[in-house]
């Protein structure tokens, strides 16, 4: 194949695999092999309904070069999918790369995620890998989505009925006990159909600790992904099972956010960076392809692995926006991938569009959850005159996240609540927009307790630490330096601490330090400031050590009680909430 074709073939998809030595110019028999489907996705994150406002579009390149908006998401477009792509494929497997569940919008949430898992079962996926998310409720609750069983607090949801668990396996190879060593779930999983034998090896990203709470994590280690996947990879092979994706819970960032971009040109693997790439080219070649997710972006990318061969990486956003349709030619004689063919339709992200049909036993389980989650999920807690963005937001600020940071100052503020001046937000906890009009279609501006949940799922709880000016400055710092230097995450920040962020300048030096001020006054490093925060960053979470070292710690009420009060007393039908400006934090490009 040319240079030139290679590249136009990775605009559409590659296959994943690796012909005999020395037979790299022979087509492969059709008598020796056979086509095998895989379907993929990441990041569901229990959106069973469609994703309100901007986290339910993707972006899709046009042909003159403009960038269109299109709807997408929602179960039961996604079983829909999933079922017609099907359609024609003797063999098809269908994987999953972590984050099913977890900061799940409340249709999902309330139910400790078990709609979401019968969700899963019904659509046919039949293996994912662990995601940091399927840890925030801890070892115990993962372990019980995974064997079935009521919740042991809440119990059954429904009289009659017991959750019975996954049908599909979560794969944890690179999560042990540390009294034991072993892995918590399994490592790994083959397919197998009609002499066909395909491996799975299943992580997550080894920095889970730091983005979950520490006790979700409590009693586990994590171990180095590309370590973990080669150790299993020849345990695999030793078993005669030769051909291995590998599903791999943490991910890149495509230079475009558009989920066509060809991240190939121009060249193999030049249009994206992040820790994917890094862990893709050291896989052991026994790995044939890598099924990737946490960024939430998406990607199908051809990275060379350590011989120099191709290797596909892809990746479906999040939400259960898309799904990747990968081809695997499986060499019945080898029993293993070829790596060298290219095939047009072979490897592609599609749009889960909602201009389908919805698939009927999905509607019938949406309504059979809402029906039971109705009493909560529909009090109306305040009104908005606009979408507010959050999580769909295009700049380091949002507006949603200045609402939530004002909300959590306000119920932390007075002396017997804290007394907090001021309040900060990690930006990944923030999982939603708030729109106008929500995909449910009830009134207009209303927002109910459940949106309001589906923003901030987590229900963590207010802290109040004293931190110094110095402290303060350093936790600005650590938002573009040592972890998050490549990928910042930007706090939001309360009304009356304003600071300028200049881009144009590296790691801790992009914080302009005289421009940090607290309601006009710049920030003293010797004065003790109250700082209100949920209890995963001050717990350090998402790169943030020094948040740690808070003092004199006041516990309140949760972010998610912080926000629905805040709405409902800043908002009325005849006065609704306008968005805030986010005009906090001034960026320098």
């Amino acid at each position: 194949m040319t240079a030139g074709a290679a590249v136009l073939a990775a605009a559409v998809g590659v296959t994943a695999t690796a012909l005999p030595a020395g037979a790299e110019s022979a087509p492969p028999r059709t008598d020796r092999t056979v086509d095998v489907q895989l379907l993929s996705f990441n990041d569901f994150h229990g959106n069973l309904e469609p994703p309100q406002g901007s986290s339910g579009t993707v972006e899709e390149i046009q042909p003159d070069g403009s960038k269109k908006k299109i709807p997408a998401g929602g179960v039961e477009y996604l079983a829909q999918s999933l079922r017609t792509a099907r359609k024609g494929h003797p063999y098809s497997i269908t994987a999953a790369a972590g984050d099913l569940v977890g900061a799940s919008p409340l249709l999902s949430g309330l139910f400790h995620d078990e709609p979401t898992v019968e969700a899963m079962n019904k659509l046919g996926l039949d293996v994912t890998s662990v995601g940091n998310h399927e840890f925030d409720e801890g070892r115990k609750e993962l372990t019980r989505l995974q064997k079935g069983g009521c919740h042991p607090k809440d119990g059954c949801y429904e009289d009659g009925k017991k959750f019975r668990g996954a049908d599909f396996p979560y794969l944890t190879a690179n999560v042990t006990d540390e009294k034991t060593g072993k892995p918590l779930l399994k490592p790994y999983s083959v397919w197998q159909r009609k002499g066909v034998k395909i491996g799975f090896i299943g992580v997550t990203l080894e920095g889970t600790p730091d983005v979950v709470s520490a006790d979700g994590v409590k009693g586990l280690k994590f171990h180095d992904e590309v370590e973990t996947i080669n150790k299993y990879a020849k345990v695999l092979n030793k078993q005669g099972v030769k051909a291995i994706v590998a599903l791999i819970h943490e991910g890149g960032l495509p230079a475009s956010t558009s989920y066509n971009y060809n991240c190939d040109s121009p060249g193999p693997g030049d249009g994206i960076s992040g820790p994917i790439t890094d862990i893709a080219k050291h896989l052991t070649p026994k790995v044939d392809a890598l099924v990737t997710g946490h960024t939430h972006q998406a990607y199908t990318c051809t990275i060379p692995d350590p011989s120099g061969r191709p290797r596909t990486v892809t990746s479906a956003a999040s939400f259960g926006k898309l799904y990747t349709d990968t081809t695997l030619t499986y060499d019945r004689r080898t029993h293993d991938i070829v790596r060298t063919s290219v095939k047009a339709p072979g490897t592609a992200n599609h749009v889960v569009n909602r201009e389908q049909p919805k698939a009927a036993d999905m509607t019938s389980l949406i309504a059979r959850w809402n029906k039971l989650a109705a009493p909560v999920a529909n009090r109306p807690v305040g009104h908005i005159s606009a979408d507010i963005a959050g999580r769909g937001a295009n700049a380091p600020e949002s507006p949603l996240g200045d609402v939530i940071t004002d909300a959590q100052l306000e119920a932390t503020k007075a002396a017997d609540k804290g007394g907090a001046e001021l309040a900060l937000m990690n930006p990944g906890g923030i999982r939603s927009d708030l729109a106008y009009k929500a995909s449910g279609g009830e009134g207009d501006g209303v927002v109910t307790y459940g949106e309001a949940f589906t923003v901030q799922p987590f229900t963590n709880m207010m802290n109040v630490i004293d931190l110094t000016g110095a402290q303060l400055l350093t936790a600005l710092q650590q938002q573009v330096s040592g972890p998050n230097a490549a990928d910042p995450k930007i706090l939001q920040v309360s009304k009356g601490l304003t600071y300028t962020l200049d881009m144009t300048k590296s790691g801790a030096d992009r914080i302009v330090k005289d421009s940090v001020k607290l309601n006009g006054a710049a920030i003293d490093p010797a004065k003790t400031y109250r700082v209100a925060m949920n209890e995963f960053l001050a717990g350090g979470g998402d790169g943030f050590p020094v948040l740690k070292e808070g003092k004199n710690k006041y516990v309140g009420a949760s972010d998610l009680d912080a926000l629905t009060a805040y709405l409902t007393a800043h908002s009325s039908a005849s006065g609704p909430l306008d968005p805030p400006k986010a005009d906090r934090i001034t960026i320098v490009k």
